[in-house]
């Protein structure tokens, strides 16, 4: 058996409304699907085939690495979102006021990578592999 692609991602959020409204502004993500779960709302975004659920916490935060380390707890270090046009999304890196988790564009071997920063913290990959095609040496 073999996996076709992962399905989706689900996230706390500290502001649902401000996530929706920056995972569209930014990825192009849409509302599919939203509710409230007990004292929790919810929605699912979706951009493609990709799907993001996000479910609101103002309380919490994102644990940073040294964080994350003394507490002894394992994290999600980042997600990766692929895109294909490198031109669209530096025009849209340039027309919003994004967070960069650290300096951007880093060269990998085979791909090219910013490291950006939603609202709530959680850092994201947004990932241009070379010629749109997965390979390793």
């Amino acid at each position: 058996m073999n996996v076709k692609q992962l399905d989706h991602l689900n996230l706390t959020v500290t502001d649902l409304d401000e996530s929706i409204a920056w995972y569209r502004r930014v990825f192009g993500f849409e509302p599919v699907e939203q509710g409230q779960q007990g004292p929790t709302r919810w929605a699912i975004l979706r951009s493609g085939e990709a799907l993001l659920a996000l479910y609101e916490y103002p309380d919490r935060h994102v644990a940073d690495d040294d964080e994350a380390r003394t507490a002894r707890i394992h994290q999600l270090n980042h997600f990766g979102l692929r895109i294909t046009d490198r031109e669209a999304w530096e025009r849209t890196a340039a027309a919003h006021s994004l967070v960069w988790s650290y300096p951007s564009p880093v060269a990998w071997p085979h791909s090219t990578a910013w490291y950006v920063l939603d609202p709530s913290g959680h850092e994201i990959e947004v990932v241009l592999w070379d010629d749109d095609r997965i390979a390793f040496s």
